[in-house]
């Protein structure tokens, strides 16, 4: 059902989303969802958790390997892992970034992966500085708040301007090593490793 929902919203928008829709694809009666949601709001609830679930899954799955050599290497494919999964998730990322339709907050059981999320985040940058890429005296909130500001920037650019480019020569996703080196530069306090050179896998 889920995954019918996200069809629709790929090619109708997410405030495109209607129960009646979803059931039409299905081949059933709209009163029949509601044996599962009590209305649209709850689907947008079940694919918001949804979306972050995967979302937080695709970026601990960038450090399975455990850490590389290089810190800064990790850091990158931190990011490449976020802004990758977001902006070949289209259909997903309005709902989960910005506020597609009025009216629409989460649960507190659809917030949680997003919560987690940033969490794991926070908990990342922190193994960063222990690592010697942040200095020790680094503000990890602030730190933590601005990356989400440019790197949310990079995947807004992507989406609005130039959709269904590949990740990898996408006319903004490209600049990912170039923003994230200028993050690392305003908190790094050191020399700046040339990310463009850094392979993020």
């Amino acid at each position: 059902m889920l995954a019918v929902a996200v069809e629709v919203m790929a090619e109708q928008g997410v405030a495109g989303l209607t129960l009646g829709e979803v059931a039409r694809r299905m081949g059933i009666r709209p009163p029949s969802l509601y044996v599962y949601f009590d209305g649209k709001n709850a689907l947008y609830d079940a694919l918001f958790e949804r979306g972050w679930r995967e979302l937080l899954a695709a970026v601990r799955s960038a450090h399975a390997g455990g850490p590389r050599p290089s810190a800064a290497a990790d850091l990158l494919a931190h990011e490449v892992a976020f802004v990758r999964w977001a902006v070949e998730h289209p259909a997903y990322t309005p709902l989960m970034f910005w506020r597609p339709v009025p009216g629409f907050v989460p649960t507190a059981r659809g917030y949680a992966p997003a919560v987690e999320m940033a969490q794991y985040s926070r908990q990342f940058l922190g193994q960063l500085r222990d690592r010697g890429l942040l200095p020790p005296d680094v503000d990890l909130d602030r730190a933590f708040r601005t990356l989400t500001v440019v790197v949310n920037g990079v995947i807004t650019q992507q989406l609005a301007n130039a959709p269904g480019e590949p990740f990898e020569t996408g006319t903004f996703t490209s600049t990912l090593p170039d923003v994230v080196a200028m993050w690392l530069a305003h908190h790094g306090g050191r020399a700046v490793p040339d990310l463009r050179a850094v392979p993020p896998g």
